[in-house]
Parts: C-alpha cells; structure tokens; sequence
C-alpha cells in the first residue's frame, strides 16, 4: 500500500452511513465474455483449401487483403472467415509463426461468434516467457484502463498445430460501445508515427501519420483541433483547455502503467501503439493503449538493463517530438495528477501480488508453450525467463529481463523515485486499506479519480452521486475487472455530496465530499 503526503492534498477516508441508496441491475454479459473472461485456453482451427495458402497469407501482410479459409472455434465451425497475417517487427522475424486478424465478417455478413466479429492473434516473438502482453493487459484493466482483453489460443493450420498465440480483442466498435456507450465518433490509431506534433492545420500533413480506423463522414478536423490544443494552448490555460477536449486521466494512467512495466514501444518512447476516439456522449478524446507486448523492458531505445530497471517515472523520449506529454507533465496540476495516479498504479505492483499470477500463467501454458513448434525460445529459457534475465538466443538475440526479477528491481527504483513527492510505497497507511475506497482530491472543482478495493475487480458495480438530502445526482455503472474510475463533478454545484459505490455481492462503500465553485 502506499500513502501521499508533503506536496500532495490529505487524503483521509471517511465512511458515512446512508439511508438512501438506489440499486440498479446488474449489467447483462458482454459480447466476447466466452472468449475472454473463461480461464482456458482456446483451440482454433484454420482450413485452407488452397495450396498454396501460406504464401497467400504472407501476401496478405503487404496487400490487407483476407484470404478465405473455414474456421473451427473450440468445437464451432464458422465457414469463410477471413485470416491475414499483420505486424511490423512481428512478421518481420524470420520464424513462420506470424500475427494475424481474423474477420469473421469479411465473407459472410453477419457471422460472429459470441457477439464478436473480429479478433488479433499475436506470436509472442520476443517474449519468451508468453505471458508479458496477456500480463500487461490484465493489469490495465484491472486497473480502470481501456485496455483490449487478452487470453490465449492453440492455433492450428490444416490440422497440424502451429503455436500458442495470445488472443486479444480488437478495437473496434463492438469495443467502444462496451467501454464508453457509443461507437459513432471517430476512432484514429497513432501509427505509423502518431507523435501528436503541430504540422498545421491542413488535415493533408496528417493522413500518412494516424490511420482513421473508424469515422462516419472521412473528416479529420476533430484530430486536428485536438493537435493545435495540445501543441498550441498557453500555459496558463492548458489544463481547462485541454481536459474540454481530452479525458487527461485515460493518458496519464496509461502513461504511468506503460513506465511502471518499462513499456517503451508507447506514446512516450517510440511515439506510437495507441488508439485514440472522441467520444460522442462527453465529447472528448479517450485514450486506448495498444500492443503491449514489449513490456518489461523488451524493447530498449538502445539502453541496458540496468537504465530499464531504473527508468525515470517521467521518461519521454525525444521531447519535443511527444508533446502530449511533455505539456501534460510541465503543468502544475496535471503533473500532480500524474504522481498521484501513478502512485495508485503502484499498489499492486508487487512480488507479492504478481509473481502468483505470472506462476498460474505458467502453469496453465506450459504444456503448450513446449508444444509450440515454432516459437522463438527454448523450454530453458521460458522456465528461467519468469524469474530471471537470459541472453536470448532466439531471432532478437540480446538480454530479455526477467519478470519477476524485474518487478523487484523496478519497485525498488520506483520507490526511491516517488519518495520525493511524498509517495511511500512501502507504507501500509491504514486510512488507505484494501477494505476502503481511495478517492482523489477530496476537494473536487471537476473531476475526482477513485479506487476501489481489489477484491471488487471480480465484480461489477455501480457508483452514485447523492446530495446532502439524499438525491441522487449522477449515476455510472462500471463494468467486470475495473478497479478505478473517473467521475466528473463539473457540473454539479458547489457544496457537500456523497460518493456511494455498491457491488453485485451487496457491499457498499461511501465517501463525502466537497465540491467546489
């Protein structure tokens, strides 16, 4: 646990009993739920016809175009889905086992399975252990981020098996009606080189950056005027400024997961794998990550072990090419933001807390991973990888850290870090207990960042506003495997209100308030 003092507001807890507070239902299953959130491990079946269908495939990856094959999904046969191989460094290794897409879609409309049309299957090919991404993403969500789900799946080739893949869920619009109750704005993802720069404002010397992955009418502008806020803004403005376009806790709590595990294939290193939508219900941006796979210091900028494990919490590559987050960072009140999120993010990084999941990751793949013919690694060097660094024989070559070697030198670093900004992870402040709601600030002009206790990411929940007599003022629902959340207050008046969180086993937790004008 941890607790903040000096340069960060008090924090004290305090509970009140309510007489009122209005129960909703619970939220109905989500599409893909049988995919995702069942702990197996999935067999996928491809069945070409064509002879020739590996080099279809690998076609693919330049042309985008699917190649047709049946598809067999633990035991359910789906006819002409569509399969194209995708990737950068992904498929540029020299391995046969690629990433792909599926498009259940692509052939024949309509089809899905669960609710899902289309899904990611990722190779793993600089991660020995196979558990760095599914680890990251588990770790997003559980952490209030709209973070892609993530398992994994035997993938077969005309019934000879291929390898073990993650499984991970696309960003589309079955995705953002899920996370934000709408799907109708534009979706853009900040590749190839999506580093939020100021070229201007002609919507031309933004297309070869950013691919607009989904959009009603073609129009860029929205991205645009978002660039000009976030490069052009005067400081003494920036914050109200830029939170009328963008919700700043999505980035900056993905900002400080992505420098907790030394996730430098981000916004803030490479300057890329992210996708980015306006929502059209509170008319900002949201920030979605993506493609974590080269978390715990897999992919270096050109730095050694021992500068990954000791990474500045504020890293940003390059400065003047991320300025979403060098202006983020250089403002008082986001940068306190910032060191409070991410000290939250830090609970639960831990030996303690993690190395039992990485053990049940393990022990749940093993058999597959040293099954899987074509993966990068040896056996040796999966079993020594969950613990400790190697020297990689495998296509990338060099030293692949350990995980759980990693979370100790790396708490460590971070504890020395935050130190200076009252931040005490080692601490076990009992105003701050696994049994209580953690809310920040106490004090709130427009929105407050909320933590609930981490048995409650194996709940849904719901969230209420109540006013000093008891009426309820604002009401949110919160989804399975989401831990903290954000709620917005601008609106309401100045005075005393009442946060009331209720889960589906009946617990409640509450915590009063102030707004302010």
């Amino acid at each position: 646990m941890h607790r903040l003092k000096a340069n960060l507001p008090p924090m004290k807890k305090l509970l009140f009993a309510l007489v009122l507070f209005v129960s909703l239902p619970r939220l109905k299953a989500a599409a893909g739920d049988s995919i995702w959130n069942l702990p197996v491990i999935h067999d996928i079946y491809f069945t070409f016809s064509q002879a020739g269908y590996y080099d279809s495939l690998v076609a693919s990856h330049t042309t985008g175009a699917y190649v047709q094959c049946d598809m067999t999904f633990d035991g359910v046969v789906l006819p002409s889905v569509g399969l194209r191989f995708k990737g950068n460094s992904s498929f540029n290794n020299p391995g046969q086992k690629k990433s792909m897409k599926v498009d259940l879609n692509e052939f024949v409309a309509g089809q899905n399975y669960d609710g899902i049309k289309k899904f990611n299957l990722n190779n793993l090919f600089k991660d020995p252990t196979f558990i760095r991404e599914k680890l990251t993403m588990d770790y997003m969500r559980r952490h209030g981020m709209h973070a892609a789900r993530c398992t994994y799946a035997r993938v077969y080739y005309n019934n000879v098996y291929w390898g073990l893949y993650t499984l991970v869920e696309d960003v589309n619009g079955k995705f953002l009606s899920q996370h934000f109750g709408n799907n109708n704005g534009n979706l853009f993802k900040g590749d190839p080189s999506g580093d939020l720069r100021w070229f201007g404002s002609s919507v031309g010397s933004y297309t070869t950056h950013y691919e607009l992955d989904q959009t009603t009418t073609n129009d860029w502008t929205d991205l645009v005027n978002l660039i000009n806020t976030i490069n052009n803004s005067p400081a003494a403005t920036y914050y109200t400024d830029l939170e009328d376009s963008l919700s700043g806790w999505d980035f900056l709590a993905n900002a400080a997961i992505t420098n907790i595990f030394v996730n430098l294939d981000s916004y803030c290193g490479s300057g890329h794998n992210y996708y980015i939508y306006h929502d059209s219900t509170l008319m900002k941006w949201r920030w979605i990550p993506w493609d974590v796979n080269e978390s715990f210091g897999t992919f270096t900028l050109g730095m050694t072990p021992a500068q990954l494990k000791t990474l500045p919490y504020d890293y940003i590559n390059q400065a003047n090419n991320r300025p979403l987050a060098v202006k983020m960072f250089a403002d008082p009140s986001y940068h306190q933001q910032y060191i409070y999120t991410y000290c939250s993010l830090m609970d639960n990084f831990t030996n303690a807390y993690l190395d039992p999941y990485i053990d049940s990751l393990a022990n749940m793949i093993r058999t597959d991973v040293y099954a899987d013919p074509n993966k990068f690694y040896t056996n040796a060097e999966f079993e020594t990888n969950l613990q400790s660094d190697i020297v990689s024989s495998g296509p990338m070559g060099g030293t692949v850290l350990g995980l759980k070697d990693f979370i100790t030198a790396r708490r460590a670093s971070l504890e020395t870090q935050l130190a200076a900004y009252g931040c005490y992870l080692s601490v076990d402040d009992p105003a701050l207990s696994d049994n209580s709601l953690k809310v920040y600030p106490n004090l709130a002009t427009d929105v407050m960042w909320v933590t609930t206790p981490g048995s409650w990411t194996n709940s849904e929940y719901t969230s209420q506003i109540l006013d000093i007599t008891g009426r309820v003022v604002k009401t949110e629902t919160h989804a399975y495997g989401t831990r903290s959340f954000t709620a917005d207050v601008s609106d309401l008046t100045a005075g005393t209100y009442f946060l009331v969180v209720k889960n589906d086993s009946g617990a409640v937790l509450s915590y009063r308030f102030c707004k302010s004008a």
